[in-house]
C-alpha cells in the first residue's frame, strides 16, 4: 500500500483542541463583541508575554502589520527600506503601498536571509528602515544587521516564525523596533482565516499603532492620524488564545521532525544551515534539479511545494526598479533549488520514511518522472 503524506494536515493540529476553539468560538458569539474587545485584547497580553515584549498590538493580517509597522514609523514617498528579494510578496509590497521604495540586498548562501555585508552596501540617506525577514521559521543575523543599520530602525517580518529565537536567544519580533507576524491558517500559530500582530517595546509606538488600526482614530471621531481598518477580528483572537499554549510543544515537534530529515536524506540534498531557535515553519531542501524533484514527490502522492519561484526583483510590478537577472545570484539560485517538504506536527515517522524513499528514488541526471 502507497502511503500518502499531505504537506500539511491542520485537522491533525486542531483536534485535540476541537471542543476548546468551539467553546471559544461560541463565546464570542454569546458576547456579540466581534471587533477587538476583551478577546483581543486577552490575546495581545499573552502575546507579548510569549515573545518578551512590552506591547503586542492584534490586526488584520500579516501584511497589515508590515503596512501599519512602516506607517508608525512615518516612512513613505521619497524614503528607502532595505528588504531581501527571497520572501513572500507582502514583504516588499508593504514598502510600496506606503509609498517607499523596496531596496534589496542579496541572501546568505547558508541561512538564505538578508546578508548584512549586502545591506552595508544598499544604504543611502534615504534609508529609513531595515526589514529583514525571519524565513522559514529562522531568525536573521539581527546582530549583525544591527550593526550595520546603526541607528536606522529595524523592522522583523517575523511572519513564519513566532517563537523563533536568535542565536543570541532572543525571541523573534523582540529585537527590532517593531516586530509582525502573520496569523495565516497555515502558519505555525493560525487562525481559521486571517490576522496578525505587532510586537514592541515602545510605548509611544504602541500608542500610535493602536490608533493606526482604527483610521487614526485616538476617541471616537477624532483622526490625529490617517491610518487604515487593521482590527482583529474577536472570532480570531479568541482561537489563537485556545491555541497558543500548544505552539512551544508544536515548534518542539516541528524540530524533531527536521531531525529526522537531517539525520537520513540522502547525501546529494543540500540543507540551510541553522540555528537552535529555529521553529521550522517549512523545512526546505535544495537540489538543482527542484522542479522535477518537485513533480517526482507530487507524483508519488507526497506534498511538496515551492518557495518562491521568482525573486522580488524579478517581479514585474517592480520592473521600474531596474533590476536583472544576475544582480542578486544568491537570492537567484535559491529561488531555483529550494524546495519544502511536509514537517508539520502530527507527522509520523512512518510518513516521512516515506517522503524520504521518494527523494532516495528520484533519477538525477535530467531524467523526468
Amino acid at each position: 500500500m502507497i502511503i500518502s503524506v499531505p504537506f500539511n494536515d491542520l485537522e491533525r493540529i486542531h483536534a485535540p483542541l476541537r471542543s476548546a476553539i468551539r467553546s471559544a468560538m461560541e463565546g464570542v458569539v454569546d458576547s456579540g463583541r466581534f471587533i477587538l474587545g476583551p478577546e483581543v485584547t486577552g490575546l495581545e497580553t499573552e502575546l507579548a508575554a510569549h515573545c518578551g515584549t512590552s506591547h503586542a498590538l492584534g490586526v488584520s493580517s500579516g501584511t497589515d502589520a508590515l503596512i501599519a509597522a512602516l506607517m508608525a514609523l512615518g516612512i513613505g514617498p521619497g524614503d528607502e527600506v532595505i528588504t531581501t528579494p527571497f520572501t513572500f510578496f507582502a514583504t516588499a509590497g508593504a514598502i510600496h503601498r506606503v509609498g517607499a521604495k523596496p531596496v534589496f540586498a542579496d541572501i546568505e548562501e547558508d541561512s538564505l536571509n538578508l546578508d548584512a555585508r549586502h545591506v552595508a552596501t544598499a544604504i543611502t540617506a534615504r534609508t529609513r528602515a531595515i526589514l529583514p525577514v525571519h524565513l522559514f521559521g529562522h531568525c536573521a543575523n539581527l546582530r549583525a544587521i544591527a550593526e550595520v543599520a546603526g541607528d536606522i530602525p529595524i523592522i522583523e517580518d517575523a511572519a513564519q516564525s513566532i517563537g523563533a529565537r536568535t542565536a543570541e536567544g532572543q525571541m523573534a519580533g523582540s529585537v527590532g523596533a517593531l516586530g509582525c507576524f502573520s496569523f495565516f491558517p497555515a502558519k505555525n500559530l493560525g487562525a481559521f482565516g486571517d490576522g496578525g500582530a505587532i510586537v514592541t517595546q515602545s510605548s509611544e509606538l504602541a500608542e500610535l499603532l493602536r490608533a493606526l488600526r482604527v483610521h487614526g482614530a485616538t476617541r471616537r471621531n477624532h483622526h490625529e492620524h490617517i491610518g487604515g481598518n487593521y482590527r482583529l477580528d474577536a472570532l480570531q483572537a479568541a482561537i489563537l488564545r485556545v491555541k497558543l499554549p500548544a505552539l512551544n510543544a508544536w515548534s518542539d515537534a516541528r524540530r524533531a521532525n527536521a531531525a529526522y530529515y537531517d539525520e537520513r536524506l540522502p547525501e546529494w540534498i543540500r540543507t540551510p544551515a541553522l540555528t537552535e531557535g529555529h521553529v521550522f515553519n517549512q523545512y526546505v531542501i535544495r537540489v538543482a534539479e527542484r522542479d522535477a524533484l518537485h513533480d517526482w514527490l507530487n507524483q508519488s502522492s507526497v506534498g511538496a511545494a515551492v518557495y518562491y519561484p521568482t525573486p522580488l526583483h524579478l517581479q514585474p510590478c517592480f520592473a521600474d526598479l531596474g533590476h536583472r537577472a544576475g544582480d542578486f545570484p544568491v537570492s537567484e539560485r535559491a529561488a531555483e533549488e529550494v524546495l519544502a517538504i511536509p514537517v508539520f506536527p502530527g507527522l509520523k515517522s512512518s510518513e516521512m520514511d516515506r517522503v524520504i524513499a521518494v527523494i532516495q528514488s528520484f533519477p538525477q541526471g535530467g531524467q523526468r518522472p
